[in-house]
């Protein structure tokens, strides 16, 4: 799978030439799935309004509403009750997963409860454009601070995909977001490799090598 791990969606040319590369072809000729389900495990931001709007495309984050071939949408909180027949062809068939924000720990829940996270080492040409919760899924663990929904487990660790952290939305002291500070602290707790990065910044994952796409501010936190 290529991942492509954003803290806001695609917002900028760079993070938009980076997405294109990885799909191998122009956005109006790849389908799209898009996956809410991390909206709704987190209290600020879903059920209701903002999952339609990241459904429509009315969204503050550009990932549907960027001209694709085709739209469809992946609910991962309906796939345990359908036959895996239903969905996995047409997992199968599409070029980008599109994974909306919200709660982390309730999205790795349910891709491993719906059977998605099984199936991903199978998706090698499939790309993943993860915002924020949906980019911090694929990493080893999230780190206390960013927990709000508890999963069964009661830890924070997510997929491990990535061997590395993500603390998104990093913004300049005083502005909506995590502060520089903050995100040294949050690093300080993580035990690893970390990156901390605005919302122009993006990092892009083929074959184990990664690429920080930025037009904007980030910090790479070795360990």
């Amino acid at each position: 799978m290529r991942l492509l791990l954003t803290s806001a969606g695609v917002k900028n040319a760079s993070i938009h030439r980076a997405l294109v590369e990885l799909l191998g072809k122009p956005i109006a000729d790849s389908s799209a799935l898009c996956i809410p389900t991390a909206q709704y495990g987190h209290p600020m931001v879903g059920p209701g309004v903002r999952a339609w709007q990241f459904i429509s495309g009315n969204s503050e984050n550009p990932m549907v509403d960027l001209g694709w071939k085709s739209v469809g949408v992946l609910e991962l909180t309906a796939l345990p009750s359908i036959d895996e027949e239903r969905w996995v062809p047409m997992v199968r068939e599409t070029d980008v997963l599109l994974v909306a924000g919200g709660d982390a720990l309730y999205l790795c829940h349910w891709m491993r409860q719906s059977g998605l996270a099984d199936l991903l080492p199978s998706l090698s040409e499939t790309v993943w454009v993860g915002l924020s919760a949906g980019g911090m899924v694929m990493t080893p663990r999230i780190g206390e601070d960013f927990v709000q929904w508890r999963p069964p487990a009661g830890d924070d660790s997510t997929l491990g995909i990535v061997d590395f952290s993500i603390c998104p939305h990093l913004a300049q002291e005083g502005m909506p977001g995590n502060s520089m500070a903050e995100a040294e602290q949050w690093a300080a707790g993580i035990s690893g490799p970390a990156y901390a990065m605005d919302d122009e910044t993006a990092i892009k994952v083929v074959d184990g090598t990664v690429e920080v796409v930025s037009e904007g501010h980030w910090k790479h936190f070795p360990y």
